[in-house]
């Protein structure tokens, strides 16, 4: 198990961030994903790691997204490669599918398709193979090959995946010189056209971790602040490692053939981020929020 209560990190979505009665002024935060502890946990000589893990995200709620908190199988691996990460998952869901749920696949092996060849033939990186859209059939996919950067419509270098994708060997020189058109080790696994995991090759060079928190926009403080404990890790010699995470309510979504991940739920939150049957968020009382030295302040 990794903790649930630890520290905001910029992983692409808003954190639920919680107040330290114990140092006034300060803020846990509810993690996105287990991503830097079970790298953490290969440092330290950890082989093998795996979690069912809860997730926390306050992003805007859809279809294929469930608001606020979310399941996910999650595993990480010390001197691995992206072939057996996608073995590794590639059996667990034919046997799922087939042996637990009687349901067809494809193709197998799942076919493997480049981002960019993704895009041309299907215009998304999430695409449904099937031609009949037969809902006792599964239609598994690898995407490889993605970019290492995407720029927003504000023209924003992001990560395609996160800040700890390895960038592929041979264009790591690209990040000093053109680094939109590096290309990393990401891989994701997308059935019916949805994503039902995704994960990649981490970075071990702590000089390349350095380069993409910079071209990311981080100032050297900002990265000792939010990273430096991964960074400090790293001094100490990395094995190569790797992972992927897959989402479990929008696998079972499938699996069920309901639309939506609300169907799979037990206690779903609303589209306004209200929970099922707790009525929260709710405000608390005065001497709560003395003890955390938290005054409110009511929009207008």
């Amino acid at each position: 198990e990794t903790p649930y209560i630890s520290k905001a990190t910029p992983e692409g979505a808003r954190d639920f961030i919680v107040p330290s009665r114990l140092q006034p002024g300060k803020f846990y935060a509810l993690p996105q994903s287990p991503q830097q502890y079970k790298q953490l946990l290969m440092l330290s000589g950890f082989e093998r790691y795996y979690q069912i893990a809860r997730c926390f995200r306050d992003e805007d709620p859809r279809a294929d997204r469930a608001y606020g908190e979310f399941t996910q199988l999650d595993m990480e691996l010390s001197f691995t490669n992206q072939e057996e990460i996608l073995n590794l998952l590639e059996g667990l869901y034919t046997d799922l599918v087939e042996k637990v749920f009687n349901k067809k696949i494809y193709k197998k092996p799942f076919p493997r398709i480049s981002f960019s060849e993704a895009m041309k033939k299907y215009g998304a990186d999430k695409f449904d193979m099937r031609e009949d859209k037969d809902p006792n059939v599964l239609a598994f996919a690898w995407v490889v090959d993605w970019p290492l950067f995407e720029k927003t419509v504000t023209k924003e270098i992001h990560p395609a995946h996160h800040p700890f994708t390895a960038p592929k060997d041979e264009d790591i020189p690209l990040l000093d010189t053109d680094p939109m058109s590096a290309h990393s080790w990401q891989h994701d696994l997308v059935c019916n056209g949805l994503e039902v995991a995704g994960g990649s090759i981490r970075i071990t060079d702590p000089g390349v971790q350095q380069k993409v928190f910079k071209i990311l926009g981080h100032t050297d403080e900002e990265i000792t602040h939010k990273f430096g404990h991964l960074l400090s890790a790293f001094e100490y010699g990395v094995p190569p490692h790797g992972g992927i995470a897959s989402g479990l309510d929008r696998m079972m979504s499938l699996l069920m053939g309901e639309p939506t991940l609300r169907e799979v739920m037990a206690f779903p939150m609303t589209s306004g981020g209200r929970t099922a049957v707790m009525e929260a968020p709710s405000e608390v009382d005065e001497k709560q929020l003395r003890e955390l030295g938290i005054s409110v302040k009511k929009k207008p």
